[in-house]
């Protein structure tokens, strides 16, 4: 397939892609690794709980959701088609992260409906409006 000029839209689409899945690394980052321990000292009891007993594979869970998020919109900037595999990543992360939260905790309840249900379904919406995005965009001829 010959690759064609992606439209205006393609652009927009592809640095709003970029700065949500920088927003998401911050998110990793601000809940594990840059967590300190005045930040927990302030944190109601129920949502320390629920973050000291998060299962260490649920944190490389949530790692590889923002990091491959931010790797495919990183390469879906650079036209390149190995961004559809990378995004289908982080959305198969994003749908394990999301589903044992609702499913095995009981984080809808600690945090409240927004925090617990909108928030990840808008995280799992864009997931899949990125790797579906991606694979459209390849087929046009937008992506090497």
């Amino acid at each position: 397939m010959t690759l064609t000029k992606p439209n205006t839209g393609f652009w927009i689409i592809a640095v709003i892609a970029l700065i949500w899945n920088i927003m998401g690394v911050f998110a990793f980052l601000g809940q594990t690794l840059l967590l300190s321990d005045d930040a927990k000292a302030i944190l109601p009891e129920d949502q320390l709980t629920l973050l000291e007993t998060t299962p260490t594979w649920l944190t490389i869970v949530f790692a590889i959701a923002t990091i491959a998020g931010l790797l495919g919109s990183i390469l879906l900037l650079a036209k390149r088609k190995v961004a559809i595999p990378v995004f289908g990543i982080s959305l198969l992360a994003v749908l394990v992260q999301n589903f044992y939260g609702w499913l095995f905790t009981d984080a809808a309840a600690v945090y409240g409906t927004v925090q617990g249900y909108v928030i990840p379904l808008v995280v799992i919406i864009i997931a899949i409006f990125l790797y579906y995005y991606s694979k459209g965009a390849a087929q046009k001829g937008w992506l090497r």
